[in-house]
């Protein structure tokens, strides 16, 4: 009698003390939400690892995370001394310069387009990176972009005086 007692005893006691962890484990699995919401920690990193808010986009062309605005700078048509970043297009080159891939602003994945020779224009469904003093974006038949083909933000004024 006095086994079959302590054993019930010990049993009792070895499932509520496993009851309680169940319990606790639930809890804290019900309050890691509230605190990731209420954090101030952001994972902003894109679906291949580029960490948005430090710039960084994923280039299909390259097959890395890449500045977003390094490349050839392209206006938009409807302001050409535009100096936002965020309303231009960027454009990389592959090292055979036969792709040129496009990063549109806004707009989350690039466009690849292609060449068939050199002096023709790069291509992909109804767009077009044509070679004409410096570059043009077109999309069928509109110009949506254009610039001087120069890399990098272009001075505008001068420093010395005259």
């Amino acid at each position: 009698m006095k086994k079959i007692s302590l054993l019930l005893i010990a049993s009792i006691l070895l499932f509520s003390c496993k009851l309680n962890d169940q319990n606790d484990a639930a809890s804290e699995e019900e309050n890691i939400p509230l605190a990731v919401k209420d954090s101030t920690f952001v994972n902003d990193k894109d679906e291949h690892g580029c960490l948005a808010s430090a710039g960084y986009i994923w280039s299909k062309m390259n097959k890395e995370c890449v500045k977003g605005y390094t490349g050839i700078p392209l206006n938009p048509s409807d302001k050409p001394d535009n100096e936002d970043e965020a309303l231009s297009a960027f454009v990389l080159f592959s090292e055979d310069l036969n792709k040129a891939e496009v990063f549109l602003p806004n707009v989350t994945n690039s466009i690849v387009l292609t060449r068939l020779a050199e002096g023709k224009p790069w291509v992909f469904e109804d767009w077009q990176l044509v070679p004409w003093k410096g570059y043009v974006l077109k999309k069928g038949a509109d110009i949506k972009f254009s610039g001087d083909g120069q890399m990098g933000k272009k001075i505008t004024g001068s420093d010395t005086q005259e």
